[in-house]
């Protein structure tokens, strides 16, 4: 079975706020096959965190394809305790805004052989995170 890493990161400046999305997406050998970012408007910092989630198993499931993923094994690291504990069943989702977004993770995350939620640190994670700042940065300048 192959195996990816994912780095995701979501954040909204304001909460809500302009928010964006960063995905990292890396072989077993932590080799970068894909950086994302992209500006989602104005969400709020775990609407971002669902959004970078769903991205994430979107965009490997237009690259590899539907058969390919149910082979493929996939470690995705978040720095949100909430998402990561949410889509393992730990913590209840009280926020409806969640629920959809909850539901299509859930429904997506089927579709493939294997996920599995990890929380890290920031300082884990800081490459998503960069990608979050930088389609912010480039959000707000188009804007200007």
């Amino acid at each position: 079975m192959d195996k990816l890493i994912v780095h995701i990161d979501g954040g909204a400046r304001g909460n809500p706020g302009p928010a964006a999305l960063g995905v990292v997406v890396a072989d077993a050998q932590g080799k970068v096959l894909g950086e994302y970012a992209q500006a989602l408007g104005v969400k709020t910092n775990n609407e971002a965190e669902y959004s970078a989630a769903i991205f994430a198993l979107e965009k490997i499931k237009a690259r590899w394809g539907k058969q390919k993923i149910k082979e493929i094994s996939i470690e995705v690291y978040s720095d949100s305790q909430l998402l990561v504990e949410q889509i393992n069943g730990r913590y209840k989702i009280v926020n409806s805004k969640l629920v959809p977004l909850f539901l299509k993770l859930w429904n997506l995350k089927t579709e493939f052989g294997e996920v599995v939620f990890n929380q890290v640190s920031r300082e884990e994670n800081e490459e998503a995170d960069r990608l979050v700042n930088q389609a912010l940065d480039q959000e707000n300048q188009r804007l200007c």
